[in-house]
């Protein structure tokens, strides 16, 4: 069977360019980046150099990367670092309704150590409503914390103006950009934002690798105590293999990551053109809003989307029906309530594209899924 992956926003196939970064110190550099003989210190100029990868591709300096085990932790390193740094300027926490699990559990587990969260909401294309934002803030307000774009939709948020927004207030701006990440620019020397969260697995890097860039001099509280790694910011030794593959990634993003949207905006748009005029019954998740490149979130009334995943998948066809991280979860889709989604319209599945999409990929999906959909709607309607 010919086998399609279009679930790109899940995790990412690693490069080959980055699997040979990574196999000399997945076999003959072994050393520990802490030890001062020979071992340690090849160990150490390769995360030096892995360090001003990542830091090259948001032009920033490589002492502001933090480098953890993906995104979750750099959310969780975050929100709790400042929560534990500012406990006397506030305990106030603004994000919007959309975030990433990582991003609202971590809230609910703050909110048990005396932080008050406040979560502004969306319009039904996805962005968040800047006039909720600005009525939120209070003056014990000491984080705001939106993503970059949406692990779900693909919607972009608009950064620039939250960020000025935070800065007009003297608000720390944190956002969560492990979608926004290889797809488009994030050039920090533009944008005033205080915290950033990237992850290597989602831009073709190996998983386990991860970052949080700081504004140059930016404090916080370490999660994770026991070493002077990472600055005394994240004690542990490194994973040196996949943080040097991490920096792998990041020069391929740099190379090619303009090019690669293009391409992929061109399939994604086939795939959304062709599905909304052949299937009829079917809603645009983010319509009228600007979206990454590669993402496309289509709900389809009269069928739940695990069905149709069901089947697509018995055709080889990978997709996903929300985040990865919330899959086995029997609840609807927190983001498509968020957007003011009907119970039935918040069944919706997840096309994310890739480097290694193709036209004849596009083309097999457009043909076997009105077929596919309507055999499920005629099923659904023969139970009802």
């Amino acid at each position: 069977m010919r086998r399609i992956y279009l679930d790109y926003n899940a995790t990412t196939p690693l490069k080959p360019q980055v699997y040979e970064a990574m196999l000399p110190y997945l076999k003959g550099y072994y050393g520990n980046p802490s030890s001062i003989h020979w071992a340690g210190q090849a160990a150490r100029e390769a995360l030096m150099v892995a360090r001003e990868r990542v830091a090259n591709l948001f032009h920033v300096d490589p002492q502001s990367i933090v480098f953890t085990s993906g995104g979750t932790e750099a959310n969780n390193l975050a929100l709790k670092g400042v929560f534990e740094m500012l406990p006397k300027k506030g305990c106030h926490i603004v994000t919007t309704q959309v975030e990433h699990k990582s991003i609202l559990e971590c809230c609910e587990y703050l909110k048990k150590r005396g932080a008050e969260i406040t979560y502004v909401p969306v319009y039904p294309n996805g962005q968040i409503d800047l006039k909720a934002l600005k009525n939120a803030l209070r003056p014990d307000t000491i984080l705001i914390s939106v993503q970059a774009a949406n692990n779900e939709t693909g919607v972009l948020m608009p950064l620039k103006e939250i960020a000025q927004i935070a800065q007009a207030h003297h608000i720390l701006f944190h956002t969560d950009a492990v979608q926004w990440c290889g797809k488009k620019e994030l050039l920090l020397e533009t944008l005033p934002i205080d915290l950033i969260s990237i992850s290597s697995h989602k831009i073709y890097g190996p998983k386990g690798a991860g970052a949080l860039i700081l504004r140059q001099g930016l404090k916080l509280e370490a999660l994770l105590h026991g070493g002077n790694q990472e600055r005394k910011r994240r004690g542990g030794t490194e994973n040196v293999a996949a943080l040097v593959g991490f920096g792998a990634a990041c020069d391929c993003a740099r190379e090619t990551m303009k090019e690669e949207a293009l391409r992929t905006q061109a399939l994604r748009n086939t795939l959304e053109q062709g599905i909304l005029e052949t299937i009829p019954e079917t809603l645009l998740n983010g319509q009228g809003s600007p979206r990454v490149p590669n993402t496309l979130n289509i709900s389809f009334k009269g069928i739940e989307a695990e069905g149709l995943l069901l089947n697509l998948d018995l055709k080889g066809i990978a997709v996903s029906s929300g985040s990865a991280c919330s899959s086995g979860s029997l609840e609807p889709s927190h983001v498509l309530i968020a957007m003011g989604r009907s119970e039935e319209e918040v069944s919706s599945i997840r096309f994310s594209l890739g480097y290694e999409t193709k036209e004849e990929d596009i083309a097999t999906v457009l043909e076997v899924l009105p077929e596919m959909v309507e055999h499920l709607r005629k099923l659904n309607e023969a139970c009802q």
